[in-house]
């Protein structure tokens, strides 16, 4: 009897401590970031398999720690209105099953997001992201030597392609160039973070900062050019902000939003110039022919959209006709505002800039305010995430969709119109920098 009893607690107790925390935080990056070389090497049923673990782990996570949590902030609103439409498209989808497996795989990684943004602190999830993106990046840079110098032989089964010693493009472990070049973004906003806040060796940061610059480099994507110059953009901006007196910061805010608005407007109109400038010329015309075509086929459905896919299933109707007419083999609309237009309508589409503009705002406003550089980690993030999708649809999916879900939850612990009501928030300790929680 006695061992029956002490068996939960025993439990309950690796559940809820901070070791157990910091394990799981690892291994969730690590699994989802690692998501194509597993797919690749083992299959995608174990992949499958792998998340499916993870979020009954989380649960059990969640569960153990259900008195510092509150369930009022357990999730954005936002975010809860964006995944029920997808979840409500499936009634109306063009293959039901399909579209319901592709939700369950939103919800699963959603859920993955949110138990990390509820048991780690922000300083704590800048710490296991650089250290998972170390090893990945590092193993990118040892698998591309392999392949392009010491045998001198593609690796076809990872689309490694071997062309590192002719300066790129590379793969890495992450299948695409673009999709190299966008983590490699993310990994130096991370290493920054982790030099600026001395949280990792000096040696550890610097060694970190050029693997992240080599590998954006070698990636020979032109979407890291524009990721480089919107987050530097940034972070002079930030950097303003956070230096102005509290009585003038929220003019320069509003003049920081209109130059904002108005830098779109021109970047618009002069998109063909800086398309010719970054040599990117028949990949983006690429892209704008699928992107008329998919406009074409909203018109059908232009407040539902055709059903939540996430990655396109080219068996099922739209996505196999827009194939078929571009004679093409695209498995996203790569553009992420273009996806979910198509996929969910106007309705989806307002939904998702709510859920993403609303945690930039607030992220931003965080960051302006607090002292310590490492709040600045959710906005740059955000800001990466956001433009990218401009190109790509990384935010619907996998790794980009996971850093997008945990930075919204991070902003709406700093921010959150539930504290207008009283609502008594028991991990508000979370967000503080160096805060031991267990």
């Amino acid at each position: 009897m006695t061992r029956a009893a002490s068996s939960p607690s025993w439990l309950g107790a690796l559940l809820a401590s901070a070791s157990f925390a910091r394990a799981y935080t690892l291994t969730v990056l690590a699994a989802v970031f690692a998501s194509f070389l597993i797919e690749r090497m083992v299959g995608r049923v174990t992949y499958a398999t792998i998340i499916t673990g993870l979020c009954i782990l989380g649960l059990g996570v969640l569960v153990a720690r259900r008195r510092e949590i509150s369930l009022v902030r357990l999730v954005p609103t936002t975010l809860v209105v964006f995944v029920g439409w997808a979840l409500v498209s499936v009634f109306w989808s063009t293959d039901p099953p399909s579209s319901f497996w592709g939700w369950v795989s939103l919800a699963s990684i959603a859920f993955l997001a949110v138990t990390i943004g509820h048991v780690r602190d922000t300083l704590q999830t800048v710490r296991a992201l650089g250290d998972v993106l170390r090893v990945l990046l590092t193993l990118s840079l040892v698998v591309e030597i392999l392949s392009g110098v010491i045998l001198d032989t593609p690796f076809g089964f990872i689309g490694v392609r071997g062309d590192i010693a002719e300066l790129g493009p590379i793969q890495g472990i992450f299948g695409t160039r673009n999709l190299l070049g966008f983590v490699a973004v993310i990994a130096l906003i991370t290493f920054l973070i982790e030099y600026r806040t001395q949280s990792v060796r000096a040696g550890v940061s610097i060694s970190s900062v050029v693997l992240g610059g080599v590998l954006a480099a070698l990636s020979d994507s032109p979407t890291v050019v524009v990721l480089a110059a919107a987050v530097g953009l940034a972070v002079g901006a930030l950097t303003l902000v956070r230096h102005t007196p509290p009585a003038r910061r929220i003019a320069l805010q509003w003049t920081l939003g209109a130059l904002v608005a108005v830098g779109v407007a021109v970047g618009y109109l002069a998109r063909h110039p800086i398309i010719a400038w970054l040599g990117a010329g028949s990949d983006f015309s690429i892209r704008v022919d699928l992107w008329n075509l998919m406009v074409d086929y909203l018109r059908v459905r232009p407040v539902q959209g055709w059903g939540w896919f996430g990655p396109w299933n080219t068996q099922e109707f739209p996505f196999n006709v827009l194939n078929y007419v571009l004679d093409a083999a695209h498995a996203t609309g790569l553009n992420a505002y273009f996806d979910v237009l198509l996929q969910l309508g106007w309705a989806g589409l307002l939904a998702f800039v709510a859920f993403a503009g609303i945690a930039l705002v607030r992220s931003w406003l965080t960051a302006s305010e607090r002292r310590s550089v490492v709040y600045a980690w959710t906005p740059l993030m955000l800001v990466a995430l956001l433009v990218d999708s401009m190109f790509e649809s990384f935010t619907l999916a996998g790794l980009g969709w996971m850093l997008l879900v945990l930075c919204a939850v991070r902003a709406g612990q700093s921010r959150s119109w539930r504290e207008r009501i009283g609502v008594e928030e028991p991990m508000s300790g979370l967000d503080e920098p160096h805060a031991d929680r267990r």
